[in-house]
């Protein structure tokens, strides 16, 4: 009789013991997990942050490029260049981004050669690809009374809107004038990682 109480003792001794070691291997699994995770959200914020700075070096490189086309061609800047990436008028009802409205049928086609200009590769391997608009409202002869304009003192210097990136600012270009004003032109810069992150910036010249 004393055998069988204590043959059942040791039985339950060691359900106690597994149940115990089940509940170890759980928490050791649980423990891991979130070290995985905790790496991979290291990883991805390090790589998010490596790409805004590739970013931005390749995204000024973007705006550069756009104001010597516009500094390069004063005198045709009244008529679209599509194949150029220029407009000459605002285009105010084009999305830039694809997130001003839910409606996708206003979205700028970035893939589209015929209205956006593109840059090479950079070393970075990102891709680089801008338009500009000349912030009037409609195309032709530079008009103050239907364009955004600053006075041609000289003494003022372009301001710029990043749309995720701080304000970049540029001076003046050398154009026509007309009462005393320039005429502003919107830098759009669109860039593409190599893992396919996209960042835009946005300036405003004035020529």
């Amino acid at each position: 009789m004393k055998s069988v109480v204590k043959a059942g003792w040791r039985r339950r001794q060691q359900g106690v013991a597994l149940v115990m070691a089940l509940i170890v291997l759980v928490a050791m699994t649980l423990a891991g997990l979130a070290m995985m995770r905790s790496v991979d959200t290291s990883s991805l914020i390090a790589g998010n942050l490596a790409f805004k700075q590739s970013a931005a070096i390749s995204a000024d490189a973007g705006v550069e490029a756009a104001m010597g086309w516009v500094k390069g061609r004063p005198t045709e800047l009244e008529q679209d260049a599509g194949a150029f990436g220029y407009w000459a008028s605002s285009q105010a009802a084009l999305d830039l981004t694809g997130n001003d409205t839910a409606d996708a049928t206003d979205d700028l086609d970035w893939s589209d050669a015929s209205s956006v200009a593109q840059l090479a590769v950079d070393a970075a391997g990102n891709q680089v690809s801008y338009v500009i608009h000349r912030m009037c409202d409609v195309a032709g002869e530079f008009d103050p009374a239907k364009c955004a304009t600053v006075p041609a003192s000289g003494q003022e210097t372009t301001n710029s809107i990043g749309i995720l990136r701080p304000m970049l600012t540029y001076q003046p270009l050398p154009g026509t004038t007309a009462n005393g004003t320039l005429a502003m032109y919107r830098i759009t810069v669109r860039v593409v990682g190599p893992r396919s992150n996209v960042s835009f910036v946005q300036a405003v010249i004035s020529q």
